[in-house]
């Protein structure tokens, strides 16, 4: 693939962190067999309100951080599935700060650098959980930066935790390409100025929202072929 003039003037990539870079059903899978047939149901439940709490309590104007977030949604998975396990919970928990990477990621991240560009996390989580995350995965060295909402104290897609990339970088909007699983992200990542990929890793339909993402595909590995690495 021929790099446009818009990829040539790339700098920096950036991607978000659950979803994108690690697997957040990860922590369930580590705790499959205690859940058994419900065990899918509560996952997707989990993210489901994770995502809606951040984005009710930036409305509310009621910010807490996202560790609580998660487990205020967790909390709200295992009553709507009739869980009542309180050493299962703590554990679930637990895992969510060792999630998976998805197997792209390290070498996508190696390429990038390897290339001259810089690389951040830009991430609803907290300073502790990105670390967790990022260090579990042997990401540190790979990574220039690992920007959290946590500064702003609101969640994305405000426009505000956009601008932390590209003041992070001194660079333009346009000379960042971020990356993210989520359509809505995407879309509000599309609409601040980044290029924007989507990983669209399960087949989702695209969002209705002003702005589009730039690409699409079902895997990081792709970026790599749209900057031309």
């Amino acid at each position: 693939m021929t790099k446009t003039s818009s990829e040539r003037d790339i700098k920096a990539c950036v991607f978000d962190a659950y979803g994108t870079l690690f697997d957040v059903h990860s922590a369930v899978g580590k705790h499959r067999q205690r859940l058994g047939k419900r065990a899918n149901d509560v996952s997707a439940t989990w993210r489901t309100k994770q995502l809606e709490y951040t984005w009710l309590r930036s409305l509310m104007g009621d910010y807490t951080d996202f560790w609580q977030v998660t487990g205020d949604a967790l909390d709200y998975s295992l009553d709507a599935h009739e869980i009542k396990d309180q050493t299962l919970r703590d554990d679930l928990m637990q895992a969510y700060l060792n999630l998976t990477a998805y197997e792209e990621v390290p070498e996508v991240l190696a390429a990038l650098k390897e290339a001259g560009y810089k690389t951040a996390i830009l991430s609803n989580g907290e300073p502790a959980m990105l670390d967790a995350a990022v260090q579990g995965a042997g990401l540190s060295s790979l990574l220039d930066e690992c920007l959290s909402v946590d500064t702003l104290k609101v969640f994305k897609p405000d426009p505000g935790v956009y601008q932390l990339a590209s003041d992070a970088f001194g660079i333009q909007p346009s000379q960042v390409m971020f990356q993210s699983s989520n359509a809505w992200d995407a879309a509000g990542a599309a609409y601040f100025g980044f290029r924007v990929l989507w990983v669209n890793r399960f087949g989702q339909r695209p969002e209705r929202l002003p702005s589009k993402p730039d690409y699409e595909a079902a895997n990081l590995n792709q970026l790599l072929e749209i900057l031309g690495i």
